[in-house]
């Protein structure tokens, strides 16, 4: 368990990575900053997910004077091809034809600060997904819920209907869901 004194921030827009932190009985507040999310030129996936998690960590160090600071980003690469969220729904169905049958990795990218102790660890974890044939009705379908278009690679492993497009996965399945849940409770226990 958790104890510290500090007020807890997760930087995040993502729900499911306020309902992975609640189920460690973490108790934070929350708030989203903007910055820049595009892949630079060269960039691996690797120094893509850490460097934007440090670059939203820097943002929010603006915003919050004193606490733990816990910032994410996560991604889909196929074959070296970084897959952020879809801008629309023919861009999700693009996206979710292109994993269909095919083994993909997902990064994410975390940083926590600890203001007290003025420690600051960046770190990542990757698992790999793979996909069993998608029909295009199925596809169709689940574009139409509205469910992948918040989400990296366009689908959600924790969805009631993305989930039974997963054959097998290889890794930490909280990382797929967008925060490496193992890793990051124990990164704040050495930071606490």
């Amino acid at each position: 368990m958790i104890k510290t004194n500090l007020p807890i921030y997760l930087v995040s827009k993502s729900p499911r990575r306020r309902k992975l932190l609640k189920q460690i009985n973490l108790k934070f507040k929350s708030f989203s900053v903007d910055i820049d999310e595009k892949v630079l030129i060269g960039e691996k996936p690797i120094q893509n997910v850490k460097r934007l998690a440090k670059e939203k960590l820097d943002a929010a160090c603006l915003k919050v004077k004193a606490g733990i600071i816990i910032t994410a980003d996560t991604i889909v690469v196929l074959n070296d091809e970084i897959i952020n969220k879809p801008v629309n729904e023919k861009d999700a169905v693009r996206i979710l034809k292109k994993l269909s049958g095919r083994v993909h990795a997902v990064y994410t990218g975390f940083s926590i600060f600890n203001s007290a102790s003025n420690c600051q660890i960046t770190d990542y974890e990757k698992t790999l997904v793979e996909f069993r044939e998608l029909s295009y009705d199925e596809i169709s379908d689940y574009v139409k819920s509205g469910s992948p278009m918040d989400k990296a690679g366009a689908y959600g492993i924790q969805d009631d209907f993305g989930a039974v497009f997963i054959k097998k996965i290889n890794g930490c399945y909280y990382n797929v869901v967008g925060l490496p849940l193992q890793k990051v409770y124990q990164t704040l226990m050495k930071m606490i």
